[in-house]
């Protein structure tokens, strides 16, 4: 326990590094707002791909439906940022709030009885989910203003709030994946049977790695909408999982360092190509491709980069030669 606060001590202080790192960046101006537009996609990607690693690399589970999750987030913020007669700050926190808890209820509703399943149908219900949310904000039109979505939200959303919310979704995740319920969650996807033979509940496992997934994503949905100014349906289609799944698969499953990486790689190889126009798809797609044939784990495959567990131990080693 002790470790783990230590732990957690370390993480906070490098994210505080890099956090004065990029302010000082953009206050000298070396990152301009298209350098700023890539990196708040960057952090936000790196947002709904951790909490999606932790329902496929450590649960084990194949799920299609983060687009869903996102989209809720995004759509109760807009509503409540251009419906309610507050200031634009206090009504994204409350349709913040409003879209986190969706996204847990229908996590909830829905992840009980799909999470019983297995491999390909887990798969194909999950996106059956995520098209059916998409569909239901399509069609409402008095609500959610259908296919046109809805434009004009006030945006309060800047990069230093995107950072800190992943720096927090980040703790959370990282917290729990080590924590005993995530060590057991881990050991499901090792070997299901075995777990269950040993009388761990399953099914409660994978639907609290699923509620935290959809929390996450609810967040960055939340965030997106209101530094854009804009949510249209076809921004939460199946292309926009597949996204994300390709962020997982690329960093290595299981591992959030893979993720980060991967995000990060994947954001600047986008902006890289931007001078290519059409070319620069099916330059990435065959970047894609190299990368897959050369690392079919990932980047990182199940590895971590523990910085903070390294510089535990060399604080510790001092002490104890002291002691010794």
């Amino acid at each position: 326990m002790q470790d783990r606060y230590y732990r957690n001590m370390i993480w906070l202080g490098i994210s505080l590094l890099a956090f004065v790192i990029l302010a000082s960046l953009i206050h000298l101006g070396w990152l301009n707002a298209y350098h700023r537009i890539s990196l708040i996609t960057i952090m936000l990607n790196i947002i709904y791909a951790s909490g999606l690693n932790l329902v496929l690399g450590v649960a084990g589970q194949f799920s299609l439906g983060h687009a869903g999750f996102i989209a809720i987030g995004a759509y109760a913020s807009a509503i409540a940022s251009t419906r309610l007669n507050l200031d634009p700050v206090p009504a994204w926190l409350v349709g913040l709030a409003i879209g986190i808890c969706l996204a847990v209820f229908l996590a909830l509703l829905v992840g009980i009885p799909t999470l019983r399943l297995k491999g390909d149908y887990l798969a194909i219900a999950t996106l059956g989910i995520s098209e059916v949310i998409r569909i239901v904000i399509n069609n409402q039109q008095g609500l959610t203003n259908g296919p046109a979505g809805i434009s004009g939200i006030p945006r309060v959303v800047d990069w230093w709030l995107v950072y800190i919310v992943m720096v927090l979704c980040l703790t959370l995740i990282l917290n729990y994946t080590f924590s005993p319920a995530g060590r057991v969650t881990r050991a499901l996807n090792q070997d299901e049977v075995a777990a269950e033979a040993m009388g761990v509940n399953i099914t409660k496992y994978k639907v609290l790695a699923f509620v935290i997934a959809a929390a996450t994503a609810a967040m960055g949905g939340a965030l997106q909408a209101n530094y854009l100014g804009i949510v249209t349906p076809s921004d939460y289609s199946f292309n926009r999982s597949i996204d994300i799944l390709i962020i997982v698969v690329f960093g290595g499953m299981g591992s959030f360092s893979g993720t980060i990486l991967a995000a990060i790689v994947l954001g600047l190889l986008n902006l890289a190509l931007q001078d290519f126009g059409q070319l620069r798809m099916i330059i990435y797609a065959l970047a894609m491709i190299l990368i897959m044939i050369f690392r079919p784990s990932g980047l990182l495959g199940t590895k971590e980069i523990n910085l903070a567990h390294y510089l535990l131990n060399h604080l510790k080693n001092p002490i104890r030669k002291e002691v010794g």
